[in-house]
C-alpha cells in the first residue's frame, strides 16, 4: 500500500526578538516579522539557517518600526499602531486584522507559506546551442538546447490565501484578457507583449500585498484554493499593506519602492507616431502641417529605422536619411515639439554591439545587451548619448524591453501552453533563473540614472514595453503593447490600464487606434480593417480610441500599415476631422488639472487612472464595473466600446452629485442612466465638489500655457479642494523646492470658492482667474 506522508507543518518551537524583528523557528523552516511602517508588514520565510541580505531590487525603504507582541495560549500577537497580526502556534497560520480588529486576510488551516527546495540547472553560456527567428521587433538570438551545469539549490514559493466573499482584488499588473477583478480567475506573470507582470495586487477589504520576487509566478482562485506562487526563490520576502483606502496602500507601495519623478509638462501633451517616419523631412514636413492646421501637438515620434539598414539596435542615425539631426530637433524644439526616439536592447549588426561584444557586455547565446551589469549600462547610455541625446533629442521609446517576445510565435495560445515553458527556457539565458522578470526594471535603471549623471536640465522620459515592481522611480511610461484594431481589444483596454495602475505604476498609455489595424497571416496582425483610415468604420473606431486616450495620464496616437495623423481621417467640417481636434484641444484645456495631479503623483503617491474602487470602494456595483474610471478625484470617463452606439449604459456612483461634463445635467448617485452617445461625444461625468482647472485658451503646445489665466470650473453639492501646481516644465529644480503651489477650497454651504496666496517660487506668475460655477441644474 502506498504511504503518504502527512504534511510537515510549520509549528512553532522557538521565538525571539531582535529590536524592531521577530523570529519564529518551526519545525519547517524560519519566519521573520519586521513592520516598515505603522501600517506595512515584512515577513520573510525560509528553509535555511539564516535569511538573505540586501537581496531586494525593487524594495528602496530601509527602516522599521516597533513591533510589539503578546503571547496567549495559542497564538502569538504582533502590533502596530494600525496593523494586527496573529499567529497561531500550532501551524504558524496567519490572520491580518486592522487596529479595529477587523479581520482583513487569512491563510488556510494547514498555514500559507510554502517552500519546496529544488536542484538548478543552468546552460553553459559557451555550449549553448542557438537559433535565429525573424520577429517585428526584429532578428532575435533564442536559446535552442546544449549543455547545462548544477548552479545550486532555489526554492518553488507559494502563499495561500483565505479570501472573503465579498472580496475585490485588483493589480498584478496588465493583462489582455480584459479581466479586471482578479476573483475567480488565474493570471500567469511574465514579461511578454501585451502583459505587464507586477507581483502586486490590493483588495477592497483595505489591504495591499507586494511580493518581493522576481520570477514567473502564477496567481489563481477559485472555490478550492487560492494562491500565488513564485517558479524560483531564493526565500520568501513579502509586504502586507494596510490601507482603508487604496490610496494609501499605494502610497505604502512606492514608499516601498520608491516614488515616481516628475515627467516633463510636455509629456502631458500629444504625442503623435507612427510605424514609421522615413526621414528628417517628413517628421519636419508632419510637424509643420500640425502648426499650419492649429492643431496642438508636444512630441513628434521616431520609431525603429533611425540607424542605417541591416544593423538593428545600432544607436545613430542614417545619414542619407537623417544629415542633419542637430538641426532637425532645433527646428522641432523652435515649434515648441520635442523629439522621442526608439531604442533597443538587442543588436545584431554594428559599432555598438561589436563595443559591447569586446567588453563582454552581451548575454551570452543571445542578441541582447547585459543590463543585469552596471558597467553595460554605461556604455549602452554612452552610445545613445553619442548617437542621438547629443543632438538634442528628448526623450526615449525603450521598445522590445522584455526582451525576448516568444509570445510573437502564436500569442493567442493559453499562457500554460508550450509558449509559457518557451518564455521560461528563453528566459535562463538572462543568467539567473531568479531575475527572470526583472531586465525591463534593469534596462529603464540605466536609462533614468545614466542621463541623470548627464544632465539635470532635462527630465528622464521612458516610454517602455515591460515593467516590474519599483520601475516608476525611473520615470516609465509604460505602453500596453502591439494590440489589434477591433472593439473588443478597444474595451479590454480599459480594463488593462487601470489593472496596471492598480498595480502602483502611475503612467499607462496604448497605441490610438490600435498598433495593427489590418488582418494577415503573420504573427498577431488581426485587426479588422483592410483598408484603414479610408474607412468609416475605422475612422469611427480611431475617434471612439482617440477619446479614451484624452483620458488617459499620457495621450499618444501610434500604429502600422495606416496614417494617424488627423488629417487622415477627414478634413476641417467633416465629423472625425472635427471631434480629433476637439478632443485634442480639450485635453490642453484640461493640462492645468492634469499637471497638477502629476505633482500629486511625485509628492503624494497619486493615481490619476483609477477604477472606481480607489474612490467608491463601499459601492459593490462600482467595484464590478471594468469599462467606466475616475481620471484623477474629478472626472468619471465612460468610453464607448460598441460600434454605431447611440447610447450607453452607466452607472452614476452613490454618494455623490454627478454633472454631464457637457450639458451640466446633474443627477445623484447610486443609480444607472442610458446616455446618448454620437460620435462627437464621450460620456463624461463631474463629481459635485470638484474643481477643475482649465485654459481658457486654444493653445497649441504646453509651453504656451500659463497657469496666471485659468478659468476655475467649480461644482456645487461637496466641499472641494484642489491644488494648482506649476514649476519650470522640464529640469530637476523642483527636487529643490523651485515649484509653485496654489490651494482653492470651495466651501458649498457658503457657496463660496477661496483662493489662497501662492506659495512656494512663484515663477514669476500673477494669477488671473475666471471662476465658473456649476450647480444643480443651473450653471
Amino acid at each position: 500500500m502506498l504511504q503518504t506522508p502527512p504534511l510537515k507543518l510549520c509549528k512553532i518551537q522557538k521565538v525571539q526578538q531582535k529590536e524592531n524583528e521577530i523570529l519564529f523557528n518551526t519545525e519547517n523552516g524560519n519566519i521573520a516579522v519586521t513592520a516598515a511602517a505603522e501600517n506595512i508588514l515584512r515577513i520573510r520565510y525560509t528553509k535555511k539557517e539564516k535569511f538573505l541580505k540586501g537581496n531586494s531590487y525593487a524594495v528602496v525603504l530601509n527602516q522599521t518600526v516597533p513591533l510589539v507582541m503578546e503571547e496567549t495560549e495559542n497564538e502569538f500577537v504582533l502590533k502596530t499602531g494600525e496593523i494586527k497580526l496573529t499567529i497561531q502556534k500550532q501551524t504558524s497560520r496567519f490572520f491580518y486584522y486592522d487596529q479595529w480588529e477587523n479581520l482583513l486576510l487569512k491563510e488556510p488551516e494547514r498555514g500559507g507559506k510554502h517552500l519546496e527546495e529544488y536542484d538548478v540547472y543552468m546552460p553553459v553560456a559557451e555550449e549553448t546551442e542557438v537559433k535565429r527567428i525573424k520577429t517585428p521587433d526584429g532578428e532575435k538570438i533564442i536559446a535552442a538546447g546544449g549543455k547545462t551545469e548544477y548552479s545550486g539549490t532555489a526554492y518553488h514559493a507559494k502563499l495561500d490565501f483565505m479570501f472573503g466573499e465579498e472580496e475585490f482584488l485588483y493589480g498584478l499588473g496588465q493583462q489582455e484578457n480584459g479581466i479586471l477583478n482578479l476573483r475567480g480567475n488565474t493570471v500567469y506573470l511574465y514579461q511578454a507583449n501585451l502583459k505587464n507582470p507586477m507581483p502586486f495586487f490590493l483588495s477592497t477589504n483595505g489591504y495591499g500585498m507586494l511580493v518581493d520576487v522576481y520570477s514567473h509566478m502564477i496567481f489563481h482562485d477559485s472555490k478550492e484554493e487560492a494562491y500565488l506562487y513564485c517558479e524560483t526563490a531564493e526565500e520568501l520576502d513579502y509586504y502586507f499593506i494596510y490601507g482603508k483606502q487604496f490610496d494609501k496602500i499605494i502610497d505604502g507601495y512606492r514608499r516601498l519602492t520608491g516614488s515616481a519623478p516628475m515627467l516633463p509638462k510636455w509629456a502631458f501633451g500629444y504625442m503623435q507616431s507612427r510605424e514609421a517616419y522615413e526621414t528628417q523631412n517628413e517628421i519636419l514636413t508632419v510637424v509643420k502641417e500640425f502648426r499650419k492646421r492649429n492643431i496642438p501637438i508636444d512630441t513628434i515620434i521616431m520609431d525603429w529605422k533611425s540607424w542605417e539598414k541591416g544593423l538593428w539596435g545600432q544607436k545613430s542615425f542614417d545619414k542619407t536619411r537623417f544629415p542633419d539631426p542637430q538641426g532637425m530637433t532645433d527646428a522641432l524644439h523652435n515649434l515648441n515639439v520635442h523629439f522621442m526616439i526608439s531604442i533597443w536592447p538587442s543588436l545584431n549588426a554594428g559599432d555598438d554591439l561589436r563595443e559591447l561584444s569586446e567588453h563582454g557586455y552581451m548575454i551570452k547565446g543571445t542578441n541582447l545587451y547585459n543590463a543585469f551589469d552596471e558597467n553595460a549600462r554605461a556604455l549602452y547610455w554612452k552610445q545613445a548619448n553619442e548617437g542621438y541625446f547629443q543632438y538634442g533629442v528628448d526623450a526615449w521609446w525603450c521598445d522590445s524591453s522584455e526582451p525576448l517576445t516568444p509570445e510573437w510565435r502564436g500569442h493567442w495560445r493559453l499562457p500554460s501552453s508550450v509558449e509559457y515553458a518557451q518564455s521560461v527556457a528563453a528566459y535562463k539565458q538572462l543568467g539567473n533563473d531568479c531575475l527572470t522578470n526583472l531586465y525591463p526594471f534593469q534596462h529603464a535603471k540605466g536609462i533614468y540614472e545614466n542621463q541623470r549623471k548627464n544632465t539635470e536640465k532635462k527630465r528622464v522620459v521612458n516610454l517602455t514595453r515591460a515593467v516590474y515592481s519599483g520601475q516608476q522611480r525611473y520615470s516609465t511610461i509604460i505602453w500596453s503593447g502591439d494590440i489589434s484594431a477591433n472593439w473588443n481589444t478597444l474595451k479590454k483596454q480599459i480594463a488593462a490600464g487601470l489593472g496596471m495602475c492598480a498595480s502602483g505604476i502611475p503612467y499607462w498609455t496604448l497605441d490610438i487606434g490600435a498598433f495593427f489595424v489590418k488582418n494577415g497571416e503573420v504573427w498577431q496582425w488581426n485587426g479588422d480593417y483592410e483598408n484603414g483610415n479610408l474607412d468609416d468604420n475605422y475612422r469611427e473606431l480611431y475617434v471612439r480610441w482617440l477619446q479614451l486616450g484624452t483620458f488617459l495620464p499620457i495621450f499618444r496616437s501610434h500604429g502600422t500599415d495606416t496614417e494617424r495623423e488627423p488629417w487622415f481621417f477627414g478634413e476641417a467640417g467633416s465629423i472625425y476631422y472635427d471631434t480629433i481636434l476637439k478632443f485634442i484641444r480639450l485635453r490642453y484645456r484640461l493640462l492645468p488639472y492634469i499637471y497638477s495631479l502629476s505633482a500629486k503623483v511625485t509628492f503624494e503617491n497619486y493615481t490619476i487612472l483609477r477604477l472606481l474602487a480607489f474612490d467608491f470602494s463601499e459601492d459593490k456595483t462600482a467595484c464590478g464595473i471594468d469599462d467606466q474610471y475616475m481620471f484623477g478625484n474629478c472626472f468619471m470617463v465612460c468610453p464607448v466600446t460598441k460600434p454605431n452606439c447611440k447610447s450607453r449604459r452607466i452607472y452614476l456612483p452613490k454618494g455623490k452629485v454627478w454633472y454631464d461634463f457637457w450639458t451640466n445635467t446633474s443627477y445623484e448617485g447610486g443609480i444607472f442612466i442610458d446616455y446618448d452617445t454620437p460620435i462627437d461625444v464621450i460620456p463624461l461625468f463631474v463629481a459635485g465638489g470638484s474643481i477643475i482647472p482649465m485654459t481658457g485658451v486654444n493653445y497649441q503646445s504646453t509651453n504656451e500655457i500659463q497657469n496666471n489665466q485659468i478659468e476655475l470650473h467649480t461644482y456645487a453639492g461637496a466641499d472641494g479642494r484642489f491644488v494648482l501646481y506649476q514649476d519650470e516644465g522640464d529640469n530637476y529644480n523642483y527636487e529643490k523646492g523651485v515649484f509653485c503651489t496654489q490651494e482653492l477650497l470651495w466651501h458649498d454651504d457658503e457657496r463660496k470658492l477661496t483662493v489662497k496666496e501662492p506659495q512656494g517660487e512663484c515663477m514669476g506668475c500673477q494669477m488671473n482667474y475666471k471662476t465658473i460655477l456649476i450647480q444643480k441644474n443651473k450653471t
